[in-house]
């Protein structure tokens, strides 16, 4: 079964084609500016490249021109658009509706519902699955919700210290994200250590970051909670963050309360902190050249993630495996040394040179002790297995399939 995944921005459409039965990747496209005059169309098939420019008015034209391209005889690996099974979506929120699920009106308004806690995410989700309904009504759609590997963190992890009714009526509780591609990180490290009841934690670390602790393959902690923007400090927004600040900034900034959280949802994070930008590789560079903000930002930011890391070994009652992933967790020694650092008590010893030198999947780690491992995540075959999963059932599911 081959199944489209699709990652959507405001004016970009990305896309994997993805083999189900074998995980195999047959090609992967991105088409940018998206409604401007002129957009860039890129599709990668193993070596080769096709590249045109052209306008895209929108997400349906996007979709039109992805599906030509997969289907040109001379470039394609498609003989027609009816050998895609279904277009998955790596979406976020829907608030208590999680899991795999079919994309049809009422799903939309949950989701616009609770845009005002993805606020990044959703709205652009939203409007592109209508269009994507609307252009090809015969197409399934199936949103895959980052938050479904979450749900068998225990309920005393997933509350917080509210009224009952808070939960229970208007769902404020403990979410987590970066499902997709923490269960794949559980699924790979899994096979790689040879054990099925591994205690792992995945350091997800990029542009948006998060720690989860898994046991048996199953998340029982997530440092995410009901929306994106808490946990760690991510590229530009605030992470976790005392509520009661929120009126002195109303009042210091002398901006209502939604432009002060779209402050914090832009300009905060690494980019706030460090006066850098959002980039870790910049932030580095100018630490590196004596920029003590930007050092402070890089010191934050990694004692954010030990601070994740301890408790988690806490509640696993030890640990197996530790694995980066990521932009940031797949590409930056720095940050995999700075959370390992002193960790000798715990089992947690880097192989200085394997952690400078590490590409692709290696283990960083000497043998014995917990295992540390950089593992590039593939969140999209996650999502094309779940949404084979739907097709072949032809229902939703709660949980992850």
């Amino acid at each position: 079964m081959r199944i489209l995944v699709a990652n959507l921005g405001s004016t970009s459409f990305k896309y994997r084609l993805i083999e189900v039965d074998g995980g195999e990747e047959l090609a992967r496209g991105a088409i940018d500016r998206i409604g401007q005059p002129v957009s860039s169309c890129v599709l990668q098939v193993g070596g080769r490249s096709d590249r045109r420019e052209q306008h895209v008015a929108d997400h349906a034209a996007a979709m039109e021109i992805c599906f030509r391209q997969l289907t040109d005889p001379q470039f394609g690996v498609l003989q027609s658009i009816g050998e895609v099974a279904a277009v998955g979506f790596k979406a976020v929120f829907a608030g208590p509706v999680s899991g795999v699920r079919r994309v049809d009106e009422a799903l939309l308004e949950t989701m616009e519902r609770f845009a005002v806690v993805a606020p990044a995410h959703n709205p652009p989700y939203v409007a592109a699955m209508r269009q994507l309904r609307r252009a090809f009504p015969d197409l399934p759609l199936v949103a895959a919700f980052e938050t479904a590997f979450h749900r068998t963190v225990p309920p005393y992890r997933r509350v917080y210290a509210v009224p009952p009714q808070w939960r229970d009526a208007w769902g404020i509780q403990r979410y987590g994200f970066h499902g997709a591609s923490h269960r794949y990180i559980a699924e790979r490290s899994a096979a790689l250590i040879g054990r099925e009841d591994a205690r792992v934690i995945s350091c997800h670390l990029g542009g948006s970051s998060s720690v989860c602790a898994i046991a048996g393959g199953r998340s029982v902690a997530t440092s995410m909670g009901l929306s994106p923007q808490s946990g760690l400090p991510q590229n530009n927004r605030i992470g976790d963050f005392d509520p009661y600040a929120l009126p002195l900034l109303v009042e210091r900034l002398g901006k209502p309360l939604e432009e002060v959280l779209a402050v914090l949802a832009r300009e905060c994070g690494l980019k706030g902190l460090s006066g850098v930008g959002s980039d870790l590789r910049d932030i580095e560079r100018a630490a590196d050249e004596g920029n003590a903000q930007a050092q402070l930002a890089l010191d934050a930011y990694v004692d954010a993630i030990r601070h994740y890391l301890g408790a988690y070994m806490v509640a696993l009652g030890g640990l197996d495996a530790l694995v980066f992933t990521g932009g940031i967790g797949e590409n930056s020694p720095r940050v995999r040394a700075g959370v390992c650092a002193g960790m000798e008590w715990a089992g947690i010893v880097l192989d200085e040179r394997a952690n400078a030198e590490a590409t692709g999947e290696r283990r960083i780690s000497p043998d014995g002790g917990v295992s540390v491992w950089v593992i590039p995540t593939n969140e999209e075959l996650i999502v094309a297995r779940q949404a084979a999963a739907l097709i072949r059932s032809g229902q939703d599911a709660d949980v992850d399939p």
